[in-house]
């Protein structure tokens, strides 16, 4: 009888040969998809970063829009309540400049860079509703943003325990960024910081016989009830730096509200 033939095989070396290239094979793919998770997980929360700023932008555009709402001049009998009627569309100090009344009874916070406090109903269809403060305040890097309803009191120190955190990493003010990052920033972006110095928040326009002019000149309409315009700029900063290059990313989003019921 016939001998059974043997058959041919692998030897162990070409099965370790086989075996070795097709885990380096696998992990070339596991390098290639945790790099993409990575740069997905990046381009998200910078994505998430600047939608949150565009929206809070949005927001801040409509207050201003709807501050000052309504005016005294709107009432054929003025209501004894000053809390059903907005004096002026920005809580501003008496005696910044030109003296006059922006609340109730006692003074009111100075609407600067980077805080500022509008007077407007926020529900005018429900009757009865009473006016509303609402503050935004830069601290740090965070704008913070405050609703609450007016009062007869002063709405620097009403407005200030109510804040809430609204959006992130805003950068406007570069001195409260780390020195480290202040730094590269400037490097990186030098025509977002002229000569390295901060970038307001808010910047106010007043209305004039002449014509809109800077809310800063001495004369009698520097005023907050002849605000007409106020111009928003949020710098907000990405989470973290760009996986590959190590550079911080940052936008500029500017928008601009305009005070649509002055009180005259």
């Amino acid at each position: 009888m016939r001998a059974p033939q043997r058959c041919a095989g692998f030897s162990l070396i070409e099965l370790l040969t086989a075996m070795g290239i097709f885990l380096l094979i696998c992990a070339a793919s596991f390098g290639l998809l945790t790099t993409a998770m990575k740069r997905y997980r990046w381009e998200s929360q910078t994505l998430s970063a600047f939608q949150e700023a565009r929206f809070g932008l949005d927001q801040i555009v409509r207050d201003v829009n709807d501050s000052g709402y309504p005016p005294p001049n709107q009432f054929q009998t003025l209501p004894a309540d000053p809390s059903l009627y907005a004096i002026t569309p920005v809580a501003w100090k008496p005696g910044y400049l030109t003296p006059a009344p922006c609340q109730i009874a006692l003074t009111c916070a100075i609407p600067g860079d980077y805080d500022i406090i509008l007077e407007t109903k926020t529900d005018p269809l429900t009757p009865g509703a009473k006016v509303s403060w609402i503050r935004y305040q830069l601290a740090g890097t965070t704008l913070s943003r405050a609703v609450v309803d007016k009062t007869n009191g002063d709405p620097d120190v009403t407005t200030q325990g109510q804040l809430v955190p609204y959006v992130q990493n805003v950068v406007n003010n570069i001195n409260n960024v780390p020195a480290d990052q202040a730094a590269q920033i400037q490097t990186d972006y030098p025509a977002m910081f002229p000569g390295g110095n901060p970038v307001p928040i808010f910047q106010y326009m007043c209305g004039s016989a002449t014509g809109p002019q800077p809310c800063t000149d001495p004369g009698v309409t520097n005023s907050p009830k002849n605000i007409r315009t106020v111009s928003v700029t949020l710098i907000v900063m990405a989470p973290i730096p760009d996986m590959q290059t190590g550079r911080i990313r940052l936008v500029e989003l500017q928008g601009r509200g305009r005070v649509l019921n002055p009180n005259q």
